[in-house]
């Protein structure tokens, strides 16, 4: 009869301590999160960086060779991807020709976010102004400097519309055409986004004009024509001094009841 000898120097549960230290450290460590996050920020940046350099609506590639590009994993390229689609850059098609497609985000839901962005935060006119006028006085000295002669020539006729402008939708007008070429003169696309913003702001308010009376829209034309006479004038120091002081003038001429706000 055979009998079965225990090794009195075995650990008969040692198995089982084994297997509960191996999944004691499976567990994620602190900070294993935080590096996954950053993980995923550092792949959507390299994959925003290849959409950006080609032009919309280029395919980027699948989901395998993206991974493959990026040198990450394809759940972390689904993941960066899903942010790149919130922000309006990316589309994923699936199909014969399916892949990732490179996009552009909508230009008027971009205002409608930083609308958005200014009413909940509690934005005040004085401070889209105040920004805006600002903008402006970066603008007006940089147009100075244009050499193109088209937009010059606009520039001209703009200057030449203002005695005409004797209501206030037909000043809103003039100001609306005057931004837009500064835009063409020197491009800067923030700038405009926040110009536009603040323009939509301030029409949706319906507040009574800021330069009233005859006074006011005498001022008004004055300050316009320095304006754009001194960019006609190539005068970069001229410009942004009377940029300056039109800055000074709208913010004085807000201190009031209606503006205040």
């Amino acid at each position: 009869m055979s009998s079965t000898r225990i090794d009195p120097t075995r650990n008969t549960t040692g198995s089982r301590h084994k297997q509960g230290a191996g999944a004691r450290r499976g567990k994620p460590k602190p900070g294993m999160h935080i590096e996954k996050r950053q993980i995923v920020q550092t792949t959507a940046s390299k994959l925003r960086d290849l959409i950006l350099a080609c032009a919309p609506e280029t395919q980027i590639g699948s989901l395998n060779e993206i991974a493959e590009r990026l040198g990450v994993g394809i759940v972390t390229v689904q993941q960066a991807a899903r942010i790149l689609e919130h922000e309006g850059l990316l589309a994923v098609r699936r199909g014969p020709g399916g892949g990732y497609y490179g996009t552009r985000p909508d230009e008027a839901a971009l205002e409608r976010s930083v609308a958005a962005y200014m009413r909940v935060h509690g934005s005040s006119l004085r401070e889209t102004w105040a920004i805006t006028t600002l903008l402006d006085c970066e603008m007006v000295p940089a147009a100075a400097r244009c050499t193109d002669e088209e937009l010059r020539a606009a520039l001209k006729a703009l200057c030449e519309r203002i005695d005409t402008c004797d209501t206030e939708d037909e000043r809103i007008a003039l100001e609306d055409d005057f931004h837009k070429l500064l835009f063409k003169m020197d491009r800067r696309p923030l700038f405009e986004l926040l110009a536009r913003v603040a323009t939509q702001f301030y029409k949706s308010r319906h507040l009574p004009p800021l330069f009233r009376g005859d006074d006011g829209v005498a001022a008004w034309k004055s300050g316009r024509r320095q304006i754009l006479e001194a960019i006609l004038k190539r005068d970069e120091a001229l410009a942004r001094f009377e940029a300056e002081r039109h800055r000074q003038d709208v913010l004085t001429r807000m201190e009031t009841t209606e503006w205040a706000s």
